[in-house]
This record gives C-alpha cells, structure tokens and sequence, in this order.
C-alpha cells in the first residue's frame, strides 16, 4: 500500500506509528544490524540485540532526564500486567520494612480517576495483602456522581500515613481526563503526599509516556508505561523503577507477604538486564526506532511543544461545536486530555453521520470506547498536526452543515 493510500489512525491503542519507522521495521525484518538474521527471528541473547537493547534504555534515560538512582527495564504484560506486579513488589518491599504490621494495618493508597485507575485499584483489593483506601475519586466530583470527568481538587486528597504503595494514572485514555504538567488547581499535589521517607508513589504513564516530559519524575517509586500509545506495537512495557523497590521477593514471602511470581519480579528483571526470559524482541526494535527518531526531531520538548499545539487546534472547534449545539465534551474543564479529547455529537443519528464522513476521508479510530460511547480522537506522538488539520477541518465542516 503507498503512503498516499494509508489512513489518518486517530485509534486510542495500538495506535499510529511515524511511517518512516515502519518502513525500517520492514527492513529489519529480513535483515537487523547487518547479521543477515530478521528481527524477529534473532536471539535475544546475541550481543546485536543485547546492544540495542543498551541503546534503547540510554535514549530513554537522556530524554526523560531519568536518574541514576532509577532502573529503565522493559517487560511484558501491558499496563494491566502491571496493576499486579506492581502491588506484589511494592507490598513485599513494604513488609521487609514494616514486617510487625498486621495484614489490616498495611494500606495502599489509590487515586481513581478513570477507567484505568479504578482496574487498577480492583486488582489491588483482588490481591489482598493489604487494604485499598481510595484517595480522591473523580466520580464524586463530576455533576452526576458517576462519571469520570474531572481531576478532583487538592484539598480532596487523603493520603495515607505510611501507605505501601500510592497509585495514580497520569492520563485516563477511556475517560480523556488528564493530570495538568503545570503548577495548577489539577496538576497532581505533590505537595499533600506524606512527608516520611522515600515516597512510595506509582504512576501509570501508559497513554502519555514521552509525550511530554515526566513532573517530578525522580520523586517517583515506579512509572511504567505500555507502549502501544506513543512509542511502539503493542507487547512491550517499560519500567522505571526506584533501586529501593527493587526487592527480594522471596525474603517477603517468608515473612507473610504474597508470593510475587519470577517474571513479574523487578530484581528478575533487574539482575538479568530485561532479558530473563525472551522479551518482546519486534516491539523493542520498532520502539527503538521510534525513540531515534523522536531524538532526531528534537526530542519530548519538540513533541510536546507539538502535542499542546494539537490538542489545543481540537479542543478549539469541539468549543465551536458546543456553541452551535452540535458537540458537547465530556471532560469539565481544565481536566482534559491532549493524548485523549473525548465528546459526544448531539442529536439522533448524528454520531454514526459523523464517523460515516470522517470514514470517507479516512480519518479513523474516532469511535470511543464501547464503555462510554461517544467520539475519542487520540493524539499520540505518531499523529501529526497536519494530519490533526485534516480532522479539525472535517469537524468544522460538520458543524457547519
């Protein structure tokens, strides 16, 4: 298929990838690092692989400014994985230091604010080991009492005293609700999480991951991101992760805590280099690509200097679109997302005439989630504003009519 023929892919994940990655893809598919081997036919122990894979962990490491103090380590399992992986390390990390606390006493401090992060605290009480206090929750603060609409406001955040873990996702794909990068009345309050020690706090980065850069990435435990937003194909996760949450596993086990299986073990993929058993090899090479060339480009300050520019062209027409009584946003606010803009067409029939038209331009991916219903246009690294262009056109065009 030429380029010309490809369609505009605004879907929320797996998602677009830059063209010229995938042109790249496909020659390292017959032929990676002059071995005469395709990439996915290579051993993930061979020292072609193994420097790429040094490689990619440097390029992260430089353009997010991570510290040496935090391990970059590249695993399986998507986000979702880590809704588990993350309690059983955290809540063996908490009992080595706190092993006198009873099972009631050991807490785990949850801010839900969306689809993501309400799995995510599910799985936390599916678990056990701990109890979940639930933070802030965006529900309470959004106008029927049930949808997530919003970043709740600081003074609503009740963090824990000692909490083994302190959980939120920074961008809610399903529910387009976004933490503010700026100082500000929805940027997440930093300044209320417990003052004792080394912070326990737990990000999920997955839809925004080096979209633009990380607030207070070194104040972070762990930070993990599924890359099939904007970095690569589904199938790899990456972590990064604080050396003091890099734990013995079976050490906490002994002293009551759950047992953490081997492959979701950070020490596993610490001491093996993210190679102890065989990774996502495709997903790490396309990945790999797509962190090369955002390099070329300028970096997470020239993409998110881009992605401020197209969300704030999609949120302009969506207010065009509420003014004439066309479209009406779901998100309150101050509260949206610029990966994620999600808003409903009004009147009868009138969504599946707009997904007809954006079809027949072959702008596609803006169906929202089956959950919500609705229009979701994602604006991952990948998409262009020229291309975002094209569907600020076509939604003019719409509520014009």
């Amino acid at each position: 298929m030429s380029a010309e023929a490809r369609a505009i892919n605004f879907g929320a994940g797996p998602s677009a990838l830059p063209e010229s990655v995938l042109e790249e893809t496909a020659k390292g598919l017959l032929n990676f690092a002059g071995t005469g081997i395709g990439i996915a036919e290579i051993s993930h122990r061979s020292k072609e692989f193994t420097a790429f894979v040094r490689n990619l962990e440097s390029l992260i490491r430089e353009q997010l400014d991570v510290p040496p103090t935090h391990h970059i380590l590249f695993t399986q399992g998507g986000g979702s994985g880590q809704f588990s992986a993350v309690v059983l390390n955290m809540l063996a990390r908490h009992r080595l230091l706190r092993p006198e606390l009873a099972e009631e006493d050991r807490v785990m401090d949850y801010v839900v604010t969306g689809s993501w992060s309400k799995k995510a605290a599910e799985e936390a009480r599916r678990l056990g080991g701990g109890r979940v206090n639930v933070v802030a929750d965006g529900r309470k603060h959004s106008p029927d009492g049930k949808s997530f609409n919003n970043i709740p406001p600081a003074e609503a955040f009740t963090f824990s005293e000692d909490p083994a873990l302190i959980y939120y996702c920074e961008n809610e794909t399903v529910d387009g609700v976004e933490f503010a990068h700026a100082p500000g009345p929805t940027a997440f309050p930093f300044e209320r999480l417990p003052k004792t020690g080394l912070i326990p706090l737990v990000a999920d980065y997955s839809s925004s991951f080096m979209s633009r850069p990380i607030p207070r990435l070194a104040d972070h435990a762990i930070i993990y991101a599924g890359a099939q937003k904007n970095i690569g194909p589904a199938g790899l996760t990456i972590l990064i992760v604080r050396q003091d949450c890099v734990v013995d596993v079976d050490a906490a086990a002994k002293l009551g805590a759950v047992p953490t299986p081997i492959t979701m073990s950070y020490k596993t993929l610490v001491d093996s280099g993210s190679l102890y058993n065989t990774p996502s090899v495709l997903a790490i090479y396309m990945t790999g690509l797509v962190i090369e060339r955002m390099k070329s480009l300028g970096g997470v300050p020239y993409f998110e200097q881009v992605n401020k520019n197209k969300a704030e062209k999609v949120y302009a027409v969506l207010k065009e679109g509420e003014a004439k009584g066309k479209l009406r946003g779901k998100v309150q606010e101050g509260s949206g997302s610029w990966m994620n803009i999600v808003f409903d067409v009004l009147g009868e029939g009138e969504e599946a005439k707009f997904l007809s038209g954006a079809e027949a331009r072959a702008l596609k991916g803006l169906k929202g989630h089956r959950s919500v219903g609705g229009i979701r246009v994602s604006l991952y690294n990948a998409v262009s504003e020229q291309q975002t262009d094209k569907l600020v056109d076509y939604i003019r065009e719409f509520i014009g009519q």
